[in-house]
């Protein structure tokens, strides 16, 4: 039987009231843990991950703010989530750039074997992780019903979060909520 599926993009500590965190972020937080809460399918969760050498990399040295460094606190996810995602079980992604190709590469399978009806976004950043999972996922899945609900994610900027869900719309993802 084909199921609905919630992602949820790195809500992690350090992304809500850490070293990249925003009001935005901490706003919506309510609205998208009652989402998981009460959501009617699989929730699968991904986290921003990062070792120690950070600024070394290309993001570090294009972004130059450690943050979700394995194993810190900034890279647990929020409490609260981090209590429902263990209630759950779910399954939790641990990438090292903005968009998880292996998350897409698996959710296509399931797709392929009739496994998903939907999949529904929230979560941090929209402008960044967020729309780059959105985007794999419509590529490996162009029929597929993929959804944002824009009022369970923040962006960088308020300005950053209306344009990515602008351009998500151009690309036929869905904004609803």
């Amino acid at each position: 039987m084909a199921k609905k599926i919630l992602l949820v993009i790195d809500v992690q500590n350090d992304f809500v009231d850490g070293s990249l965190g925003t009001k935005e972020a901490q706003a919506m937080l309510p609205a998208l843990l009652e989402k998981v809460r009460t959501f009617d399918g699989d929730v699968i969760y991904t986290k921003d991950t990062h070792p120690e050498n950070y600024l070394e990399t290309q993001e570090g040295k294009k972004l130059p703010v450690p943050h979700c460094i394995k194993g810190t606190k900034g890279w647990e996810l929020v409490p609260a989530l981090a209590k429902l995602q263990q209630q759950r079980g779910s399954k939790v992604y641990e990438k090292p750039t903005f968009g998880s190709v292996m998350l897409a590469h698996e959710l296509h399978q399931r797709d392929t074997a009739g496994e998903i009806a939907s999949i529904e976004l929230v979560g941090l950043c929209t402008d960044i992780c967020v729309i780059s999972n959105a985007l794999l996922l419509k590529a490996a899945m162009p029929e597929l019903p993929i959804t944002i609900d824009p009022a369970c994610c923040a962006g960088v900027t308020p300005e950053k979060h209306a344009a990515a869900l602008e351009v998500m719309k151009s690309c036929q993802i869905g904004v609803e909520g």
